[in-house]
């Protein structure tokens, strides 16, 4: 079972993985500030799963999502909002590639008419908001 981070532990999360990531890494040749569909040039193999923002007593999570002004969903601006959509279905990732990445992306999978997307984003901790739903 994963550990559960609200918006203080992915904050405090995001801001050690922000410490370590002394330099540039190729996780990904696919910028992630916004959400994207998970690039085909991502290695899975250097991810590690550590945490969710699932809550795990919430049947049915929230479609609402936290979007002030003229932010839209796939802007490198939009907060992160873990009560709201997406980020209260995602899990947490952490790139274990080399020591000096250690970044944590957000993912999760969007199921639209015939298609499954894999979604994910760069966790930024100054993009994290503590607002309730």
């Amino acid at each position: 079972m994963l550990n559960h981070l609200d918006a203080l532990a992915l904050t405090e999360i995001a801001l050690h993985a922000e410490s370590l990531a002394a330099g540039p890494c190729n996780c990904t040749r696919t910028p992630l500030h916004g959400w994207n569909s998970q690039p085909v040039s991502l290695d899975e193999q250097r991810l590690q799963e550590i945490g969710t923002l699932v809550v795990d007593d919430d049947p049915e999570p929230s479609y609402r999502e936290y979007l002030p002004g003229n932010i839209d969903y796939w802007s490198p601006e939009a907060p992160i909002a873990p009560r709201f959509f997406p980020y209260n279905r995602c899990n947490v990732w952490q790139c274990t590639q080399c020591t000096q990445c250690s970044r944590l992306y957000l993912r999760y999978t969007e199921g639209g008419g015939y298609f499954v997307y894999r979604r994910i984003r760069a966790v930024h901790s100054a993009l994290i908001k503590d607002v309730p739903l």
